[in-house]
């Protein structure tokens, strides 16, 4: 790495690029202060002594000739306890402390740091004297918020024996809390370069399913814990409502939520709605175990491609103490068209539709870092060791909602699910407006062990009862289309009643209904097993020569209907009582037939 003595000048300025003579020894990926300002910009290419990097920060007002200061450190984050909670900028500048330095309106040049540096914390130690640690080991706890205990770990690429280590009290992150042999003195708060993956022991087998409360996702098209889907649809069709549903209701322990170029309107609802909305798991605030990484759409466009690194190395921080972390990227062609900006700044030679030529690479590099792990350190291997997972849930706004425009296919290519939105069922009104034919997942072989031993008995059964009906009436849908459904006898219009069941009653969720908003997996599969129960006795009812219209017309269809209004507790006790009715009913009508 270079000397912070150094100093270069400015040759050329292009947007948020900026070129500058003079960097012999500057290395790629370091960290620039460009101009008086002392604005802050990362090496992307080298050139003999002239450097190329892309500046974080509006540079409308500078000059050629202006010094430029290498920093002799990559990108980095600052890791320990006070992230949650937080709101950060694309390089983890606090907004709330920038804020109060220049308003509503970030000045640009100024720096604040990540951590509260004079806040203290109560930790607890854990290591002893004389232990033998190693990276990943952990030192002590600090109860960072009611619901989260953060472990102080052996910061990576450290480790040996301590000579001296603090007793509990308070103390701030930079306070010396551990002594190795070697001289190493270590504190709660450490930084890690956010383009180089954290490391582990080893990476598991993900078995364990990432349950989001919404019922076509967990029903039909399930991930696990530690894997990846991405969410793509065109404007309007609810992709950050579904991000921001999952922070709110998912298994996860921790949320790093990621607002990557998104409109600022949308960032100020999750800022606003966030602190007032109430924990399902804990009963505390959602904020005390979410983080937020703000980058708008008004932003410098650099500063995009940094916040989805950010927002991920974040996320494997909480992951290496061991807890289920799920990052949400809203959204992943924001970052795309940051770097086909900078790309086309580089003079570079552009690839499909202009995105670079490395845009597929950088894709798959970012999902690759999702996975259910063991924690780097001593107890790695034994029965006490430490498993955490990182699930990347990534949004895709494809332009026009072209499904076929190269992040979409990237994207889809390495991430294990895909959840596609779609815009006719969006404007309809149906949400999540996920696209059950053109969805899938890869996680089935692994999940149906964990919902055949966890899940309700007939959830497997039922889950491939009505995937069945759907594909069946999208085979009829092709037929009315041509004939009209008057040419269909009635177990074929009876189909397509039970499919409509199945979209209004099971498909679609109330996200403003405090009963349906989050559906459990026992709520689900009772509404699946009364609109299959439904489905087979009309069928047998149809056979004994009674007419659809006349089933149809029975109260009981609209009881069923109604019981996704009820609540995860009470659905139970009215499921039965509805099926009695339905019984009695269509015994009735077989009864009076003729």
């Amino acid at each position: 790495m270079s000397s912070t003595q150094q100093v270069g000048k400015l040759t050329r300025i292009s947007g948020p690029m900026i070129a500058a003579d003079g960097m012999l020894g500057v290395a790629m990926g370091e960290i620039l202060r460009v101009g008086k300002l002392g604005l802050m910009g990362e090496v992307i290419r080298i050139d003999g002594e002239t450097v190329y990097a892309q500046v974080f920060e509006d540079t409308s007002g500078m000059f050629l000739g202006e010094p430029v200061t290498p920093l002799g450190k990559p990108l980095a984050v600052e890791l320990g306890p006070g992230l949650l909670g937080s709101t950060y900028d694309g390089i983890q500048r606090p907004l709330i402390t920038l804020q109060q330095q220049s308003g509503d309106f970030i000045g640009r040049g100024l720096t604040a740091d990540a951590l509260d540096r004079t806040k203290k914390w109560a930790f607890t130690p854990v290591a002893k004297v004389g232990d033998k640690v190693v990276a990943g080991d952990i030192l002590g706890t600090v109860p960072e918020t009611k619901s989260i205990t953060h472990k102080v770990l052996v910061p990576p690429g450290k480790g040996g024996t301590i000579t001296s280590i603090v007793g509990a009290g308070e103390y701030t992150v930079l306070d010396n809390i551990a002594k190795l042999d070697d001289g190493t003195e270590l504190s709660m708060m450490h930084y890690w370069p956010v383009k180089q993956p954290r490391p582990t022991a080893s990476k598991l087998r993900t078995d364990r399913p990432f349950l989001t409360g919404q019922r076509v996702l967990d029903c039909l098209f399930p991930i696990a814990l530690g894997g990846s889907a991405i969410v793509p649809g065109g404007f309007g069709t609810g992709k950050t409502v579904v991000e921001q549903t999952l922070s709110k209701y998912s298994n996860a322990d921790i949320i790093i939520y990621v607002g990557c170029g998104e409109r600022g309107n949308e960032m100020a609802d999750v800022l606003d709605e966030f602190p007032h909305l109430k924990d399902p798991k804990t009963g505390d605030s959602l904020m005390n175990r979410t983080v937020l990484v703000v980058n708008t759409s008004n932003m410098p466009v650099a500063a995009r491609d940094a916040s989805v690194y950010t927002g991920i190395t974040l996320a494997e921080y909480y992951r290496d103490q061991g807890y289920d972390v799920a990052l949400m990227a809203d959204s992943t062609s924001r970052w795309a068209e940051a770097l086909r900006e900078i790309s086309s700044r580089l003079e570079e030679m552009p690839g499909e539709e202009g995105y670079p030529t490395y845009l597929a690479s950088r894709i798959s590099e970012f999902y690759e870092r999702s996975g259910r792990v063991v924690c780097a350190g001593s107890d790695a291997g034994t029965d006490k060791e430490r498993n955490g997972s990182l699930t990347v849930v990534g949004a895709v706004s494809p332009a026009g909602g072209d499904m076929s425009e190269p992040v979409t296919q990237n994207s889809q290519r390495v991430a294990g699910a895909l959840w596609s939105l779609d815009a006719a069922l969006a404007y309809s009104r149906h949400y999540p407006s996920v696209n059950w034919n053109r969805s899938y997942t890869l996680y089935f072989k692994e999940l149906d062990p964990w919902f055949e031993a966890n899940a309700p008995k007939t959830w497997m059964q039922n889950r491939q009862a009505i995937a069945t009906l759907l594909q069946r009436d999208a085979e009829l849908q092709e037929v009315v289309q041509l004939v009209g459904p008057d040419a269909l006898q009635d177990q074929e219009r009876l189909i397509l009643d039970i499919s409509r069941m199945i979209r209004e009653v099971f498909l679609q969720q109330n996200a403003f209904s405090d009963a349906d908003a989050y559906c459990s997996l026992e709520k689900g599969n009772a509404l699946l097993d009364a609109i299959i129960e439904f489905y087979e006795t009309s069928k047998k009812v149809l056979e004994q020569g009674i007419t659809l219209v006349r089933i149809m017309e029975l109260p009981v269809r609209e009881n069923i209907s109604r019981l996704r209004e009820e609540t995860n507790e009470s659905i139970a006790e009215r499921q039965k009582a509805v099926l009695e009715d339905m019984r009695k009913a269509l015994a009735d009508l077989s009864s009076r037939k003729g």
